[in-house]
């Protein structure tokens, strides 16, 4: 795209589209963006003492449009007649036209030193000028270009593939063919190739512009779309304008369960520093063979190491480098075995394990994001555990579960350094009539100082999780050690208690999860807990050194229970747990005396991550931020985990930054 050429045409071209695709998008879907190494210095540059391929223009004759027409034509090295090849038709943008591509994304050198590197299948690449009209050029006002677009359609079929089919030795067959473009042929990409299963098999947008259809329009039998697609690969900068647009589609293909690589480029914007990096990750992507889908040279000698989760010295699943995961499960007379990801665990699966010798069922995934994620197995339909793997509640029951590292992040490991103790503890509640189970974590000094009293936090887990999940799950107690042991922060007690609770005499309401009851569960912190652990452990009894934090459901109860007895906490924490509030009138108008809220709440501590479930969560958490600030109370931050969702490396990254603030 000529970048003197955008902003009067997206002007006219954001009026003219725009208000059709942003309607349909969704934010509160699962699944974040996958993750893809930053291409090597020198990626896009030519190179000396390599193999390079042929550019041509070629003209074909066009009977949709009544002219003959012109598109560059890229040979891969070593181009033979003896050879068949697959296609790649790769369209530009708004702005551009045939040249666009090697003029401003150097196609060609980018793919030259992929096959230099051995890294993607050989392939010709066909770059036309995507307008498709007699008399309609770049510097033409949106309204005139629009229609030309939408026709090419029929250009594209009718006319030039026929051409490329009959002048170079290709593979004629929707397995052989790719469609992609950047921007406005990003939107061509998505319209034309998902629309034409039976010529396309790999369908690519980058940074697709407003000409995109609406998700709701955009597939007409998503089920043929998961069955054709070999790939689906949806992509856009988080700087970019038109960001929404690639998350509504992606948003949509997760609802519909249509396989794609989502993939988000931080600080990207609408540029070809963008583009460029897509095509080097999209290129190796295409036109492998089954066994070696998604797979590049390098991806296959990569055999990965155990998952830290694994149990019994189980070799299986194995973590790769690139984050992509190999899973195994021996199941002789089953017929179908897939993976069933969550939160976080690769683009929304399920994902279909193939059968092998011995009845051992294998699958590799698609990259995935760090942290800990819950997943099982669906054995001709019947969910089972992976036996490989160690399994934690979660989900509302035991669930199988891995961790993926992240690269050079550490904190929530354990170090070398004095450790606390996680502690259970049972005692009666009156409130419920019941014995309940609490986890108690004791700072590295406490049995050392029988004098020393301390602060306590009360840390709650969220929905279909319970009491061990902060230690088991969320690694809290190496968090507290590292943090304790560099001197960031006081010496604690943390309190995990299950957050679900029925009054005595009353029976849980099925389903829910078990939830019970919200005010009986805010009675037990108060009446039952609370004069529990101080009689028990050596804590400062008073609500200065007394917090409350959640995640997620346990946000929504902190916020809850930590507004409504500020006499009982001094500080709240909400991670992955602010809904829409109206600041005057929420919890029972606790905010609306700024001074007096500053007096009583040391720290008001808001977090969330920013893709997926939590997005929208990041904007109403924002929101309500901005606007204490403006009603003037001071006593509040607000912070996130940019490109992490609703999800455990979130909520890691949360309570890291948050206890440090406390107590001081």
């Amino acid at each position: 795209m000529r970048p003197g050429l955008m902003p009067v045409a997206w002007a006219v071209m954001l009026a003219f589209n725009c208000a059709g695709v942003h309607g349909q998008d969704r934010t509160d879907k699962q699944d974040p963006p996958q993750g893809f190494p930053a291409p090597p210095r020198g990626f896009d540059v030519r190179r000396d003492g390599i193999d390079r391929g042929k550019l041509e223009t070629v003209e074909y004759e066009s009977k949709t449009v009544g002219v003959k027409r012109k598109a560059q034509v890229y040979t891969p090295p070593g181009y033979s007649r003896e050879k068949k090849y697959p296609v790649l038709y790769l369209l530009h943008g708004i702005g551009g036209d045939q040249y666009e591509w090697t003029r401003g994304g150097a196609a060609n050198v980018i793919l030259d030193n992929l096959y230099a590197d051995k890294k993607a299948v050989p392939m010709i690449v066909v770059l036309p000028n995507g307008r498709a009209a007699k008399d309609v050029t770049a510097r033409d006002p949106f309204p005139k270009q629009g229609p030309a677009f939408a026709v090419f359609e029929k250009d594209l079929l009718n006319d030039l593939i026929p051409y490329i089919e009959k002048n170079y030795s290709v593979k004629a067959d929707r397995e052989a063919r790719a469609l992609a473009g950047l921007s406005m042929g990003g939107g061509q990409s998505l319209n034309f190739g998902l629309n034409n299963l039976d010529t396309f098999a790999w369908v690519g947008g980058f940074s697709s512009a407003p000409n995109t259809r609406p998700p709701a329009t955009l597939i007409k039998d998503h089920a043929a779309a998961a069955s054709k697609l070999r790939l689906l690969y949806v992509a856009c900068g988080d700087r970019d304008g038109l960001f929404r647009i690639s998350q509504g589609v992606h948003n949509m293909l997760v609802e519909k369960k249509v396989p794609h690589v989502y993939r988000v480029i931080p600080g990207g914007q609408h540029d070809f520093k963008v583009w460029k990096s897509d095509l080097y990750n999209f290129a190796p992507l295409l036109f492998r063979d089954p066994d070696q889908k998604k797979k590049t040279p390098d991806q296959e000698k990569d055999e990965g190491q155990p998952a830290s989760t694994n149990i019994n010295n189980s070799p299986y699943p194995r973590i790769h480098s690139d984050l992509r995961i190999t899973l195994r499960f021996r199941a002789p007379e089953a017929r179908k075995v897939q993976v069933v990801g969550n939160f976080g665990l690769g683009k929304g699966g399920p994902w279909e394990m193939e059968r092998g010798e011995g009845g051992i069922w294998t699958v590799t995934t698609p990259p995935v994001i760090p942290g800990f994620h819950y997943y099982k197995l669906s054995v001709d339909g019947a969910e089972v555990n992976d036996p490989a793997s160690d399994s934690f509640f979660g989900t509302g029951r035991p669930t199988s579960g891995i961790e993926i590292p992240e690269k050079g992040v550490d904190f929530y490991h354990c170090k070398e350094v004095p450790h606390g103790e996680v502690r259970s503890r049972w005692y009666r509640s009156k409130v419920t009539g019941q014995t309940r189970h609490v986890m108690v974590y004791t700072p590295p000094d406490y049995d050392s100082d029988s004098r020393k009293r301390y602060p306590v936090l009360y840390l709650q887990h969220g929905g279909g999780e319970d009491e061990t999940g902060w230690s088991r799950q969320g690694h809290m107690n190496f968090i507290l050690d590292n943090l304790i042991a560099a001197g960031k922060a006081r010496p604690m007690i943390v309190v995990m208690e299950k957050g679900y609770a029925t009054r005595a005499g009353e029976r849980a309401a099925p389903g829910g999860r078990g939830r019970g009851d919200g005010g009986a569960f805010e009675d037990v912190v108060i009446k039952d807990l609370i004069p529990m652990i101080d009689a028990t452990y050596r804590t400062n009894p008073n609500r200065t050194h007394r917090a409350i934090a959640g995640l997620s459901m346990g946000a929504g109860q902190a916020l809850r229970i930590g507004l409504a007895h500020l006499d009982t906490f001094s500080a709240v924490g909400a991670f992955s747990g602010v809904g829409r509030t109206d600041p005057k009138t929420a919890y029972n108008g606790v905010f609306a005396d700024p001074q007096a809220f500053d007096q009583k709440v040391r720290l008001l501590y808001l977090h969330a991550g920013t893709v997926s479930l939590d997005a929208g969560i990041h904007k109403s958490a924002e929101d309500l931020y901005k606007a204490l600030q403006e009603m003037g109370i001071k006593n509040v931050v607000f912070r996130d985990a940019k490109g992490f969702a609703h999800e455990w490396q979130t909520w890691r990254y949360a309570l890291h930054d948050f206890v440090p603030r406390l107590f001081q």
